[in-house]
Formats: C-alpha cells, structure tokens, sequence
C-alpha cells in the first residue's frame, strides 16, 4: 500500500481547519500523514492543531511564503510515494484519497489526478473541473459554479488540476520540479502543471473523488489588488517560460493587450489599484526577465519531452465570449483565481 503525504498551507486559518481537520481523521485510507505547514499564523492555528491533533507534522515558517513557498516548504518533510495538495478551506468525504489513488493508478502516464470539488456552500454545484488553456492566455476553469451533471464527469484528461485539492507522484515532481518560488500565490498549480505535460506525462480527472471548497475562502482575506498582481504575474512569467515560440507568439501579445484592456475597465470603474496591480505585474516580468529566460532555457531543453503542436490539441479549449465578462466581473468583486 503506497504512502500518501497530505500537505495543507496554512495563515491565519484557525477557522477553515476546524471543519477541515476533522474529516482527514475518517478518511479510510490506511496509509497516510499530514503536513501543515503554517506560514506565521497569529490567530491560534498551532495551538489549535497540537492541542487536538498531535500526530499532525507542523511546520512553522518565520515569515509568510504563500501558497508555493508554503508547500515547497512542506514537500521536503514528506515521505509519500503520492504528494497530496489540500486546502484549509476544504472539507473532504471518508473516501477521497482511496478513489484518487485508485485513479492514478490506472495509467501509469498519469503524473496526477484532481479531485471532484464541490462548492461548500452549494453542494449541489461544482468549484471547476480543472482548467484548461485558451487563445486569449486566461485560464477556462471549466464548469465553474455550473450544476453538478454527469456531463461534467466525462472530462478525462485537464490541462491544470487546481491546488485545492490534486494528488501527483512523488518521482514527477523530483523530475520537473514543484513550485516556482517566485510566485508566492496564484497560477502555481498551472505552471506546475505545464511542465508536467511538457515532460510528456498527462493530468486525469477523478469525479469519484469528491472534496467540498469553499470557494475564495482564502482569497477573502486578501487585498484585491494584492491578487491581482500576483495573478496577473505569474500568469504572464508562465507563459514565457512554458510556451514554444510559436504558441507564445500567437498568446502573449494578445494577453498582454487583453491585460491592459481590463486595466482601462478598472480605471473607468474607479479601481485604480488594479490598474496599478496589473501593470505592476508587467513590469515585474520585464525587470526579471533575464532570470525567466534562465528559467524558460532548463525548461525548454531538460524538461520539455512534447511539441507544443501536439499538446495544444489537448491542453486548449476557448470558452463563449460571455465567459470572459463573468471572469472580469469576478476580478472586481474580489475574486480572482488562476
């Protein structure tokens, strides 16, 4: 029986962890540990966690490192054949680490597998189903929201799992590297996820699997244009580093345009820190650039197994346009999540 190390990045989420950490202790599993690693919670969360769960492994970091610091962090204290990615904000039926492992064992080309996450606070529909590329470079989260049908259980392979809740093995992540640390938060997973598929392995999905999220629980409790910066930033540095040279010629300029475009709208809408956000993301990738291209070099010619002209066919999916108001009209709301 494989060993499955589940790591939850904790801050400041004392309230999340006490509908989340009970339901780990009925999982059926028989072979497994829990990581958290806290990044300087001030709220009582390692009280919390040594007082009522004390055979859970904490990791205490001086300093916030968000979302990939935090599990980067936590992936060198685990000891699993199978890496786990949970949220705090996360609730999880008895049998959801069974149903993933059975499913990544079904073909070993799988690197990993997400789980089916249904919205906390309406069971009846679902968080996404993965996501997938598209032309204009923002991320499709497909079936965000929509009704929990059987259609959605159709969907095999995803171009990004989404970190809420996606289980991968161990020797992938030793060959293609886990999180960019430079990215903190937001578009981690998909980055990850790219280069997984660059070194020719592919991502299932496991309907059978089913977790609760609650969905932008973590992102409430933070600044909007904080998101927006790390989003729009990371998303772009992806791209440049993961890319061939044709897709990143047919992607990048347009996303950059669609960028500045959604720029002027928060202007006109009275948000000027997005628009600030935003173009401080840009100018960020232009200031590290050399750094990226380091970066994108190790990618392109040690990991990279596939052409793009056969991953695309794959990987990408262009959504109706109504899609892209609903996902701008997230964005100035609060919600943001690529």
């Amino acid at each position: 029986m494989k060993k499955v190390s589940i790591i939850i990045v904790n801050w400041n989420g004392i309230f999340h962890l006490r509908k989340c950490l009970p339901g780990l202790n009925k999982i059926n599993y028989p072979n497994f540990e829990i990581i958290v690693v806290d990044n300087a919670s001030t709220d009582g969360s390692i009280e919390y966690i040594k007082k009522n769960y004390p055979k859970i492994k904490i990791i205490v970091n001086k300093k916030n490192l968000g979302f990939a610091g935090g599990n980067n962090v936590g992936y060198k204290k685990t000891t699993g054949d199978y890496i786990l990615f949970l949220n705090n904000d996360t609730t999880v039926t008895n049998n959801f680490v069974t149903k993933l492992v059975n499913k990544i064992g079904e073909d070993s080309r799988y690197a990993g597998v997400q789980a089916k996450i249904l919205s906390m606070d309406n069971n009846n529909r679902l968080d996404s189903v993965g996501a997938f590329l598209t032309n204009t470079g923002f991320l499709y989260h497909y079936g965000y929201y929509q009704l929990n049908k059987k259609s959605y259980d159709k969907i095999k392979l995803l171009y990004t799992a989404k970190g809420a809740c996606m289980l991968f093995r161990r020797a992938v992540i030793e060959s293609v590297g886990l999180f960019d640390g430079d990215f903190f938060a937001y578009f981690e997973e998909t980055d990850f996820c790219h280069r997984v598929w660059l070194a020719g392995y592919t991502i299932g999905y496991a309907p059978e699997a089913i977790i609760y999220h609650k969905i932008g629980g973590t992102s409430n409790n933070m600044n909007n244009a904080f998101i927006q910066f790390h989003s729009f930033k990371n998303r772009i540095n992806s791209y440049i580093k993961n890319l061939g040279p044709i897709e990143l010629i047919k992607i990048l300029p347009l996303h950059l345009l669609l960028c500045e475009i959604a720029a002027i709208i928060f202007i006109i809408r009275n948000r000027f820190d997005l628009f600030i956000g935003i173009n401080k993301a840009i100018y960020w990738n232009i200031r590290n650039i050399k750094n990226t291209l380091r970066k994108r070099r190790i990618i392109q010619t040690k990991i990279r197994k596939i052409k793009d002209k056969d991953l695309m066919t794959i990987i990408k999916r262009n959504p109706p346009v109504r899609y892209y108001y609903y996902l701008f009209a997230k964005s100035l709301i609060g919600y943001y999540e690529d």
